[in-house]
């Protein structure tokens, strides 16, 4: 059997879509599983042994110019590879009308996506065979890919166990191991400061108050700060700063290398943010906060991890603005952060 799974953004969410692989793997051995993925996020997906192919798009360069020749040269190629692969079954965990398109364009007869009330936009449903309702217990996001790609197999998602990987070389494994060398024989945490949103930010102190804190409850302990572009790492070197001795802001990686250091570290703190969701995939724990989203529905799940929400009667508001900002970002106390990475070393300690 060889099947199509379309989900091409974003990083968070497709790394929430992996256990899906383990998933068909189980239940079917020795199926064929390919993967469509914006590039930017391809690197998430290529080397995974679980994968036979991944196939690339790049919508939003082709919406910027949907009349160049090149957008429809590579249309048209991604077109006769899809159908050219010829699928038993695609799973649309995207939902919308750029993933419903993807869908269509590889000609299969079976298209299974979400039902109407799931799916992120309408039109995605003229292009699915078959819309899957969720269930009430169906909370977290990746229980609700999983629900649309575990219906045609009678199997029952809940009763196993499914595991995530993020593959890394040999070549990014050793380039971590070296930057950990670099660094006391204490524990190795990594603080990820920055997102997409400005509403998901911890207020700057609040990072600064946790670090200094971290630090004199672990004395020989490293905080390695990361960031993804000019104005993140400009607020971890201002919260480094703060933090002073023991705390240090790393060099920017690709995303294959950074997984490779979130691998290595014995625990992450961060927000809403990629990092945070490929520490989780790779086995590491992980505490994250939330103030416009929403921990169960998208935070990392398992004993190894903790989610901490804001107390404010707003908060899953998904709002990108907001004049609570500032309130908002001081809501989530340190001493329930420190208290979450407390126990999480210690559940780490005992497992050891």
């Amino acid at each position: 059997m060889r099947v199509l799974i379309v989900k091409v953004s974003a990083l968070g969410d497709i790394i929430h879509a992996l256990p899906a692989l383990d998933y068909l793997h189980q239940v079917v051995p020795g199926i064929e599983i390919d993967w469509v993925v914006e590039e930017p996020f391809r690197q998430i997906v290529e080397g995974n042994p679980l994968i036979s192919q991944v196939h690339l798009v790049r919508t939003k360069v082709w919406r910027k110019r949907p009349f160049a020749a090149q957008t429809w040269r590579e249309i048209r190629a991604l077109k006769e590879t899809l159908v050219e692969r010829d699928y038993d079954m695609v799973f649309d965990v995207q939902g919308n009308l750029k993933s419903g398109l993807i869908c269509w364009l590889t000609g299969a007869a079976e298209r299974l996506g979400f039902n109407r009330d799931a799916v992120r936009e309408n039109l995605n449903l003229l292009f699915t065979t078959r819309q899957v309702p969720m269930r009430q217990l169906d909370y977290h996001v990746t229980e609700k890919y999983l629900r649309v790609i575990s219906v045609p197999f009678g199997r029952d998602f809940r009763a196993m166990e499914l595991a995530s990987s993020i593959t890394t070389s040999a070549e990014d494994d050793a380039n971590a191991e070296a930057l950990l060398a670099t660094v006391s024989d204490g524990f190795v945490f990594l603080f990820h400061c920055g997102t997409s949103w400005q509403t998901k930010l911890w207020a700057p102190k609040r990072w600064v108050e946790l670090g200094i804190t971290v630090l004199d409850r672990f004395p020989d302990a490293t905080i390695l700060l990361s960031w993804g572009d000019q104005a993140e790492r400009a607020r971890c070197t201002e919260i480094a700063r703060g933090i002073g001795p023991g705390a240090r802001v790393i060099d920017r990686f690709p995303l294959k290398a950074l997984t490779a250091i979130l691998k290595k570290v014995d625990l992450v703190v961060a927000g809403d943010t990629g990092p945070v969701h490929i520490a989780a995939a790779v086995g590491t724990p992980t505490v994250s906060l939330y103030r416009v989203t929403d921990g169960k529905l998208t935070g990392p799940r398992g004993e190894g991890h903790v989610t901490i929400q804001s107390p404010l009667h707003c908060t899953k508001c998904k709002r990108k603005q907001c004049d609570k900002d500032e309130p908002c970002s001081e809501s989530i106390k340190v001493d329930q952060v420190q208290a979450a990475v407390e126990r999480l070393l210690c559940q780490g300690e005992l497992n050891s």
